[in-house]
């Protein structure tokens, strides 16, 4: 298979421009990305690579006086994702938003969710955490991520004070890895159903869905959102989406329609600057805001219908 090597340039350079940049250059396709002192180093099949696309994504990048250049040359042969997938990650452990508050009030044990590699595993932690081992072939979707972090532990908040979560339909848009939809049916959802536009994720969440042992319960689709109106039947109590901003106000239109009534919407993959923007954007459809919260200024939105 044969890669293009785009080496982005940020002026000036942050590691938080560096960190949206990679978030909108994988929605353009880009599977894998080296941090350089000035930017970073992506990397793209070929037959994807669309430059109109990519440049129509940094067009509205949101970091005012930022500049994003890049220069486009065919990468040489070899496994992109080697690095990773012999390096691994450190063990995440994600506790639930109610963990002091409401859990203390309901005399409740929130669960403790622990995201592993398979190889290194956590020290220190309940002997009834729920794990979930993700093998790690992309960094992004492994839990590390705040945004990833974030909305597995709104996962957590919400399924404690619903007795009929085993009830719950959940759709996972964008899945990466699965993680969010293994997450959400580990803590005893009913079905999952996750679609992600590149081939190699939709593989990868169902290699990941096995290993959890939670396939029976998990569908994964190849496709953009427009999957949803013609291949995915019935609305979902939960939808959840961890895509950058612009993917998320183009397509929250279709994820309304497949919400069923009172379920939830819980976004993230932006900043806390983009976060007006999408509130107006839900409001227009009907949708309440139910709580907003963020980590390193990128947030996370939950709204009702």
């Amino acid at each position: 298979m044969k890669y293009f090597e785009v080496e982005f340039t940020i002026s000036p350079f942050s590691s938080d421009a560096a960190d949206l940049l990679a978030a909108i250059a994988g929605e353009a396709g880009f599977e894998t990305f080296e941090e350089t002192t000035t930017g970073l180093m992506g990397y793209i099949q070929q037959d994807l690579l669309d430059v109109n696309v990519l440049q129509e994504s940094l067009n509205d990048f949101p970091f005012e006086g930022v500049s994003i250049n890049y220069d486009i040359r065919p990468a040489e042969d070899r496994d992109w994702n080697e690095q990773w997938e012999q390096e691994g990650f450190d063990p995440i452990v994600v506790k639930g938003g109610m963990w002091n508050e409401e859990c203390g009030m309901r005399n409740e044990k929130c669960p403790v969710i622990v995201i592993h590699d398979g190889r290194h595993l956590p020290e220190n932690v309940p002997a009834d955490a729920i794990p979930i081992e993700i093998d790690a072939k992309l960094a992004f979707g492994t839990g590390t991520h705040e945004t990833t972090r974030m909305i597995c532990s709104e996962l957590i908040s919400f399924h404690i004070p619903h007795s009929t979560f085993h009830e719950t339909r959940v759709l996972d848009c964008g899945t990466g890895t699965g993680i969010l939809s293994i997450c959400a049916l580990k803590l005893g959802a009913k079905e999952a159903v996750g679609y992600d536009i590149d081939e190699w994720s939709v593989d990868n969440a169902r290699h990941n869905a096995v290993i959890n042992q939670v396939d029976d319960r998990f569908t994964t689709l190849q496709g953009d959102a427009s999957i949803l109106l013609n291949k995915v039947d019935g609305t979902f109590d939960l939808v959840l989406a961890n895509i950058n901003r612009n993917i998320l106000l183009a397509d929250i239109e279709t994820f309304r329609q497949k919400m069923a009534d009172g379920a939830r919407l819980i976004l993230s993959g932006f900043y806390t600057e983009d976060c007006q923007m999408l509130i107006d954007k839900a409001r227009t459809l009907g949708l309440k805001l139910s709580k907003q919260k963020e980590d390193q200024n990128w947030a996370c939105l939950v709204f009702s219908l």
